[in-house]
């Protein structure tokens, strides 16, 4: 460290991480969102960082769209299921050892040569 052994006054500061609940974050997205007090008030009010609040409302406004979707919807964000990716991968492996075949390619190589 340097003279002393003291602290800097930037560790003295620093104070340790927190692991905020989901319901907290929740109550103080909304109150951004809502906008009845400033990003300063909110962060004084919740001793929170006004940038963390910042990104906790964003994702509550881009989370908010989930809330009113359909399950048929839901899955087609989320992507294809597992079983259908699997039921491609099977119908793509047989279509490369057919044309692996009809090529001329019949002694047991496959397409991946």
């Amino acid at each position: 460290m340097g003279e002393g052994m003291c602290p800097t006054e930037e560790q003295q500061m620093r104070r340790p991480r927190r692991n905020h609940k989901a319901a907290f974050k929740a109550k103080v997205a909304v109150a951004a969102v809502k906008g009845e007090q400033t990003l300063a008030e909110l962060a004084e009010k919740y001793d929170v960082h006004a940038n963390q609040i910042t990104q906790w409302k964003t994702q509550l406004l881009d989370g908010a769209m989930g809330v009113f979707l359909t399950p048929a919807e839901r899955r087609e964000v989320v992507g294809p299921s597992v079983k259908d990716m699997q039921a491609k991968i099977g119908q793509l492996a047989l279509e490369n050892d057919f044309l692996a075949g009809a090529l001329g390619r019949i002694d047991g190589a496959s397409a991946n040569k």
